[in-house]
């Protein structure tokens, strides 16, 4: 299989569908307790340490409401490049403070599973698909954020 680029990655961002208005506004209510949530799961977690490195809690907990207020302006305003990029801006920054690959799947995980309870079946499958694009490409991910090809270094 050929190594995995960017312009791939967007091909595939690019099929996500639009959220209804409805849904980002029902994820946009519930989202101040949703993270809370993911933060009490992650901190319960026996390998949290092993994932995030030596002293990254806090960050980490950052990077929870970052990604949750960051995917409620994509389900309001989708744009596939934004979504693509901020995803490979966060990969490398967090990969350079220490954060192990398993952290990107056991984080997308958990919300996944908070999100099943938490919001409404309809919301749930509307945002579903992101998160599905983002478990499937974790691999891809972590080959662009490691190689050394420029990219886009927003200030997300």
């Amino acid at each position: 299989m050929n190594k995995m680029e960017r312009k791939d990655l967007l091909i595939t961002a690019k099929k996500l569908p639009k959220v209804e208005k409805q849904f980002a506004e029902e994820y946009s209510a519930k989202m101040e307790p949703l993270i809370s949530l993911m933060n009490e799961t992650m901190l319960a977690r026996k390998d949290l340490i092993e994932m995030v490195g030596e002293n990254n809690v806090n960050m980490m907990k950052d990077n929870h409401a970052n990604h949750a207020r960051f995917m409620e302006s994509i389900f309001y305003q989708f744009s596939p490049e934004t979504l693509l990029d901020t995803v490979l801006w966060v990969f490398r920054a967090y990969r350079s403070r220490n954060f192990r690959s398993t952290y990107w799947a056991a984080q997308l995980n958990t919300w996944v599973t908070i999100y099943r309870k938490e919001l409404s079946l309809e919301c749930f499958n509307a945002i579903y698909p992101y998160y599905k694009w983002m478990q499937t490409n974790i691999p891809g991910f972590n080959t662009i954020a490691e190689s050394n090809l420029e990219l886009p270094l927003a200030s997300h």
